[in-house]
């Protein structure tokens, strides 16, 4: 689960990390009175979207496609300022290279106070799910794409894995320090700002905080001067504020209606839908489709307690996808029975009209009851044997590779 920055600021601050002042907005008028409020000559106006790349993005029409204005985030150093900007922010197409050629609608700003930079770094903490561990990156080279650092100076991201166990040691944090070539008052500002930025790390669950920049003072102060921050979702019921932060406009109308109706729906690029009970499952004929040369259009995991209903619910959201060409369904019946499924399976077929290539491989629980089921119906359904043989068959219906 993604936040905007100014939600992620408010964690930031509430933790005690340094950051600059700043509005919440969402009109042109608010944007003003931001600026008369905060006391500061030169602000920032920075469109809230979750997607990163909002310095370099371009803004368009959000029906004409015309070009409004490059750059997603503007230092304004008057009122006037500050009222071009948001007219031309709020409620037009944000394009980053994040968001791809659809763009987000910009539906909230941030106005935050200005500060003397003397130098910006990147930083974010991570979780290595390899090594078990709290992974902590930081580099000189802030306020660019990690990437490109990544890709050409490598020597200057610098990492430190942290046992959750112990914690975040002194003499990581000092030396994480010096490898940035901090020292006196920047030094100990640092020290301390990545302490707190670890512990609101851990205390909130988050999958990633991002700072892009970290920026060091000209009076040698460590500030934050953005935040992209990200939960883990499975921490969900320890944390009942998370509602009141989950910008619904932001996600997927059918991911939000999937979620409302139990299922774990995520829509990808591909052109054969697919309907699993159990993520680990699901994570492996994606694989399996891959492997055989078809393309997965979705990850939908149906759980292990799925009804009829449930299952033709989950049918009319993957055919909601235009670039459906073909239906794979992998079920193993464990709490799961096969014979719900199939006739979840038939009952879809039938309301919806199905016209695309189906192909269902069941086993587990009742996995007789639930063949014979589909073997009496009329309907065009193809039974596979295994996840191997179902992949095949339907990349091979929809005339792919396989």
């Amino acid at each position: 689960m993604n936040i905007h920055e100014y939600q992620g600021k408010a964690l930031l601050r509430a933790s005690g990390v340094p950051v600059l002042e700043g509005v919440h907005c969402t009109t042109v008028e608010q944007a003003l009175a931001a600026y008369d409020s905060l006391g500061s000559k030169v602000v920032a106006v920075k469109s809230q979207i979750h997607a990163g790349g909002r310095g370099k993005g371009t803004l368009y029409h959000p029906k004409s496609r015309e070009h409004i204005m490059d750059g997603g985030v503007k230092v304004a150093f008057s009122r006037d300022e500050v009222e071009t900007y948001a007219t031309n922010i709020l409620g037009h197409l944000l394009v980053t290279i994040q968001t791809g050629e659809e763009g987000k609608i910009v539906r909230n700003l941030y106005v935050e106070s200005g500060c003397d930079i003397a130098h910006e770094y990147y930083l974010a903490i991570l979780v290595d799910r390899e090594k078990k561990s709290v992974l902590i990156m930081a580099s000189t080279e802030g306020g660019v794409n990690i990437e490109e650092v990544a890709e050409h100076t490598p020597e200057k991201i610098h990492k430190i894995n942290v046992d959750p166990n112990a914690g975040l040691l002194g003499y990581q944090k000092r030396d994480l320090a010096m490898q940035l070539g901090l020292s006196g008052a920047a030094h100990k500002s640092f020290v301390q700002a990545i302490g707190k930025m670890y512990s609101m790390f851990l205390a909130n669950d988050c999958s990633m905080v991002e700072i892009n920049p970290l920026v060091r003072t000209t009076d040698d102060q460590i500030l934050a001067l953005d935040a992209k921050i990200s939960f883990d979702e499975n921490a969900e019921f320890r944390h009942k504020n998370w509602a009141d932060l989950r910008d619904l406009s932001e996600e997927e109308e059918v991911e939000i209606r999937a979620k409302e109706t139990g299922l774990s729906y995520v829509k990808l690029d591909g052109n054969i839908g697919c309907l699993v009970n159990g993520a680990g499952l699901a994570m492996a004929t994606m694989d399996v489709i891959k492997l055989y040369g078809g393309e997965p259009a979705n990850f939908l995991d149906v759980g292990g307690g799925a009804n009829e209903e449930q299952v033709k619910t989950a049918f009319s959201i993957i055919l909601e996808d235009p670039n459906v060409k073909g239906i794979l369904v992998n079920i193993f019946g464990g709490i799961m029975r096969c014979d719900i499924i199939a006739r979840g399976v038939i009952g879809a077929t039938q309301s919806l009209g199905l016209d695309v290539p189906l192909v269902v491989r069941l086993a587990g629980t009742n996995v007789e009851e639930g063949k014979a089921i589909l073997a009496a119906s009329t309907l065009n359904i193809h039974p596979a044997d295994d996840l191997a043989d179902g992949a095949q068959k339907i990349v091979s219906l929809i005339g792919g590779e396989a």
